[in-house]
C-alpha cells in the first residue's frame, strides 16, 4: 500500500506542474501570434505608405514631363 501512496502523491505533485508547462506554452503561443498580427498590420502600412509616395512621384514626373513638353513647343 505504501508504493500507491507513493505513486498517488507524486501524481498529486507532478500533474500540476506539468499543467503549468502546457499553459505557458500556449500563452507563448498566443503571444507569438500576436506579435505575427502586429507585424503583418505594420506591414500592410508601410505598403500603403510606399505606394502612396511611388504614386506621388509618378505624378510629379508625369507633371514635369508635360511642363517641359510644353515649354518645348
Amino acid at each position: 500500500m505504501k508504493g500507491m501512496e507513493r505513486l498517488w502523491a507524486l501524481l498529486l505533485v507532478a500533474l500540476p506542474l506539468a499543467g503549468c508547462g502546457v499553459a505557458e506554452t500556449g500563452a507563448s503561443a498566443g503571444a507569438a501570434a500576436e506579435s505575427a498580427a502586429q507585424q503583418a498590420a505594420q506591414a500592410r502600412a508601410t505598403q500603403v505608405e510606399i505606394r502612396q509616395k511611388i504614386d506621388a512621384a509618378s505624378s510629379q514626373a508625369a507633371e514635369q514631363r508635360r511642363a517641359a513638353e510644353t515649354a518645348g513647343q
